[in-house]
């Protein structure tokens, strides 16, 4: 439903082209990354315009801002935008995608910091699986051979398409595309020529991102470059100070359902044999808004 409603908004030229900046990684890893932003909506706002702008999945930017109504943005309304993160439990190198946040992280080899975008993912029934593995194959202006199940899901919807697409406005994998090693190569991190996309789960199982940010991340990767995909709904994190945070997503499942089994809370153990409030943790969790809070300090 997310996706219908967007399609009638338009992106504005002039934020047609994100900043793309890195940051900074803190000396204590335990603690949380960037900062919140907050926008106030200008006449001609919409969420489309300001989640590609600000480098935010949509679906983030309404878990954020709960109560309010971000399809119908009016002028001086005042929007949060999480730019505040824990991150991933993953190795700190390469690209390091987590499902459940629709967000990619990418590690420099030299320097301390990460550049974080957000992608569209598997749909339901062709999920992004789990997986390590590495960068195989590096593709500007790549075709696009469908599948024989991606062929009758086209016909299903009268459309019958070539063998092969060819580079161009077309083509869904847009202008770059990197192949994983994972299976047979059938899944790939990758443009797109449909940005409404991005931010959903929506594809086959590749990995889709803006066209800006893939052109660039196209140029600081290559063969062999390591990628883990990871699906962490619940992030938690201590400091040196005992100062423990809790960034919780709604849980991805392959059927696309929210997981409702109990909730996993033994990170947060030693924070609630120390008498921290069950009851607030819990809240945080559940409320699933997708921001780091501080739930209590272990000493």
């Amino acid at each position: 439903m997310l996706r219908s409603l967007l399609l009638v908004l338009l992106l504005p030229a002039a934020l047609a082209q994100a900043n793309i900046n890195p940051l900074p990684l803190p000396e204590d890893k335990g603690q949380p990354v960037g900062q919140i932003l907050i926008h106030t909506a200008q006449e001609g706002d919409n969420l489309a315009a300001l989640a590609r702008y600000y480098g935010v999945s949509p679906i983030l930017m309404m878990a954020a801002n709960p109560d309010q109504d971000l399809l119908l943005l009016q002028p001086g309304q005042r929007v949060i935008i999480p730019h505040q993160l824990l991150l991933p439990r993953a190795e700190t190198q390469g690209i390091v995608i987590n499902l459940a946040e629709l967000r990619l992280y990418y590690y420099p080899e030299q320097g301390d910091e990460v550049y974080v975008f957000p992608i569209g993912i598997g749909r339901v029934g062709r999920a992004t699986p789990e997986m390590i593995t590495r960068i195989s194959e590096m593709r500007k202006n790549p075709t696009w051979t469908p599948t024989a199940n991606t062929r009758r899901e086209y016909a299903a919807k009268g459309i019958s398409l070539p063998a092969v697409v060819p580079p161009g406005p077309d083509n869904p994998l847009g202008d770059y595309a990197m192949r994983l090693a994972y299976g047979s190569g059938e899944y790939l991190i990758h443009g797109t020529n449909d940005p409404l996309d991005v931010g959903l789960r929506s594809s086959a199982g590749c990995i889709r991102m803006y066209p800006e940010h893939v052109e660039w991340l196209f140029a600081q990767v290559g063969n062999g470059t390591r990628v883990q995909v990871v699906n962490q709904a619940l992030k938690v994190s201590t400091d040196q100070y005992g100062q423990t945070f809790v960034e919780a997503h709604e849980p991805l499942t392959p059927e696309g359902l929210a997981d409702n089994r109990p909730l996993d809370l033994s990170a947060l153990m030693p924070l609630l044999e120390q008498g921290a409030d069950r009851s607030l943790i819990e809240e945080v969790i559940q409320r699933q808004q997708g921001v780091p809070q501080l739930v209590g300090q272990q000493y």
